[in-house]
């Protein structure tokens, strides 16, 4: 082959040659890149939780060792000053007389006042009304009517009411919430058992403390020689528990 031929055929070789690689270069930029990740990459909701959640309860019944009684006296009078003036002479029969019973200075309280108009279906007034309650504690349950009765039929009261309590209800919550405690594990034991899953240590625990204690209502009366009977039962303290165990 001529010398002359020889290099122009090595001369258009080389053309075509750097023409495929700025081909390539162009079509690498053109394409999108490509990320590889792996999973340990991927993040992970830090407010997903896990574990075994349960509830538990119980119910710890103690017999009441207060009373809380609950007095009241009312007067009406043609003007507020002479209301208020026969309420004062009222109360202050209703509070010595509870302090002849035994209660102490300590234990009597007074829950509501009120000296206001009565007002007649035209809206004048007609006359004023006066009011005093009073919060008494009584630290023996079981002459508790006893005591009710002496407060309406030497005391003069006109409203009364007894409600039933723990002087220390502490105890008992304590007590109930070992049980509720318990009772939540017992459940979640259950439940990692049906999942076959093994169940670890409490994270998480928080407790709701209930007790009702119903108001016994009291008609006042003239004396008699019937002596007013107030059952003093049961006390139920109730605590709910939620509980949540992490998975061993």
């Amino acid at each position: 082959m001529p010398r002359s031929l020889r290099l122009i055929l090595i001369s258009i070789a080389a053309a075509i040659g750097c023409s495929l690689v700025v081909a390539l270069v162009v079509v690498a930029l053109a394409r999108p890149p490509i990320l590889v990740t792996t999973s340990a990459a991927v993040p992970v909701s830090s407010n997903t939780e896990t574990g075994v959640i349960s509830s538990g309860d119980a119910t710890v019944s103690k017999r009441p060792d207060i009373a809380f009684v609950f007095v009241g006296v009312e007067s009406q009078q043609s003007t507020a000053s002479s209301a208020q003036s026969d309420l004062a002479g009222k109360a202050n029969k209703l509070i010595a007389r509870a302090k002849a019973l035994g209660i102490a200075d300590k234990d009597i309280s007074t829950s509501g006042y009120y000296v206001g108009p009565i007002y007649s279906s035209a809206m004048s007034i007609t006359g004023y009304r006066a009011s005093e309650s009073l919060q008494l504690k009584w630290h023996n349950v079981n002459t508790v009517g006893k005591t009710l009765d002496g407060l309406v039929q030497e005391g003069g009261a006109t409203q009364v009411g007894v409600r039933f309590g723990l002087a220390d209800p502490k105890a008992a919550q304590a007590e109930a919430r070992m049980l509720a405690v318990a009772d939540a594990r017992s459940r979640a034991q259950a439940m990692a058992g049906a999942a076959g899953i093994k169940l670890g240590q409490p994270i998480r625990v928080s407790a709701v403390s209930f007790s009702a204690n119903p108001m016994t209502g009291y008609e006042a009366r003239a004396a008699d020689s019937v002596s007013t009977q107030v059952p003093v039962g049961e006390l139920n303290v109730t605590v709910t528990v939620e509980v949540a165990y992490a998975i061993a």
